[in-house]
């Protein structure tokens, strides 16, 4: 690792950054596998969608609930230190869930366990990476490692349901469970806990400043992660981005992710078909995000939340108007792709300029949080809706009713200079 740093100098930054983009594109394809599973759980023990729903509902909550602690430990304990732990734990949960005969079982693996351990691995990954090794590009290099999401959508989901549909479900978690177990070993190899720890500066840091790392915070887990919360509870910023953030889980992975499969079955198109198209979404969020990170250096990022959940309450709005042929969900497909998750980069820049270097990872935790809380909700709200109306209309209805309040809301965020005056843009 030393002798790598030295020949790249601060170029390694990308090396670290890449180690990251491969453990988060495999978190994303963890949390995405239960959209896969519905249909084939469902086929093999009859349990009902709103019992799967479930399981999926409190993994996405603790998958949010886990990152302002996660932010936390990373600070205390390294980056690379929870990365691994956090690894370790999806693996053996998912090759663990392969065994399961009851939803208890399921509850407690793709529910509580790997609940935690993606939570781990997850955006607030990305922040305290790139806050650490880039001071230049940093809106850039959180839309990369943002979109890294989209990406394990598209590398996993049509593997992942072709494996379903031709091998059972079992295969599928056993993937899964290998994946996760192959990037121990290369996080441990490659990447350092801190620029300093290679003799490095961050990229694009001046020449002449200090190669040092920042000293760890002080006090307890619980008094760093409940001790911000409240001091951000006390500034409307944090609940508006909070309730946006609510709404962006509550419209993507909550609903799109976990239920777009089952939606599709519904109408008459195979798993491997749809997996296929939330595949193509992948692909364009991985440009639209990547092009937000690019976007929130130059622009004001609460007109870019306008845009983005403004568009995204009318595209899920138009889903179940449509008739769901290859025109019709090829459209939706490229606009709700575009789309997806590219509000991260514009969210965090915010976060930072409202609550500053100190507390904004844990504050986006929290954030974040809200999103996961608001995926959850989705999850087993269209679970439940679909069991009792026998279809998704109203679910994707209602979604896109919330998408116009975030855009609405999104315009509320003020930004703070570092003498605590008010910012009209962010």
């Amino acid at each position: 690792m030393i002798a790598l740093a030295r020949r790249l100098g601060q170029n390694y930054a990308f090396v670290a950054t890449a180690v990251v983009f491969l453990s988060l594109l495999v978190a994303a394809g963890l949390r995405a596998t239960p959209g896969v599973l519905i249909v084939p759980l469902e086929h093999a023990f009859g349990w009902s969608r709103d019992v799967i729903s479930l399981s999926a509902a409190i993994g996405i909550f603790l998958y949010g609930l886990a990152g302002p602690f996660a932010a936390a430990l990373m600070q205390r304990l390294g980056i690379r230190t929870v990365l691994v732990a956090a690894l370790a734990l999806m693996s053996a949960a998912s090759a663990a869930s392969a065994f399961m005969t009851s939803p208890l079982h399921l509850v407690l693996t793709w529910g509580v366990l790997t609940g935690v351990g993606t939570g781990c691995v997850a955006v607030v990954l990305g922040a305290a990476v790139v806050n650490r090794w880039f001071v230049e590009r940093r809106g850039l290099m959180m839309g990369l490692l943002t979109a890294s999401a989209a990406t394990g959508t598209l590398v996993f989901l049509p593997l992942l349901a072709a494996l379903a549909q031709h091998d059972g479900w079992r295969t599928v978690v056993c993937t899964v469970a290998a994946a996760c177990a192959i990037l121990i070993p290369l996080a441990l190899w490659l990447l350092p806990e801190h620029p300093a720890d290679v003799g490095l500066r961050p990229y694009g840091a001046p020449a002449d400043a200090p190669i040092a790392r920042a000293p760890a915070p002080s006090g307890s887990l619980l008094q760093a992660t409940f001790g911000t919360l409240a001091r951000a509870s006390r500034d409307r910023n944090f609940w508006f981005l909070f309730g946006t953030f609510f709404i962006c889980g509550f419209t993507t992975n909550g609903l799109v992710g976990t239920h777009f499969i089952a939606m599709c079955s519904d109408r008459g198109l195979g798993e491997v078909q749809a997996a296929g198209l939330l595949a193509a979404m992948g692909a364009f969020d991985l440009v639209g995000t990547t092009l937000s990170g690019w976007l929130t250096d130059r622009y004001d990022a609460r007109k870019l939340l306008f845009a983005y959940y403004g568009l995204r309450g009318l595209s899920l709005v138009f889903l179940p108007f449509s008739d769901f042929s290859f025109y019709s969900l090829g459209v939706f497909t490229v606009f709700y792709g575009l789309d997806w998750i590219a509000t991260v980069p514009p969210t965090l820049r915010l976060a930072n300029d409202a609550f500053g270097e100190r507390d904004a990872p844990v504050v986006f935790g929290w954030v974040v949080a809200g999103h996961q809380l608001g995926a959850a909700c989705a999850a087993f709200f269209a679970g439940a809706m679909r069991t009792v109306q026998g279809d998704y209309f109203y679910a994707f209805i209602i979604a896109g009713a919330t998408g116009v309040v975030a855009a609405v809301l999104a315009l509320q965020v003020r930004g703070r200079s570092r003498g605590g005056a008010v910012l009209a843009g962010a």
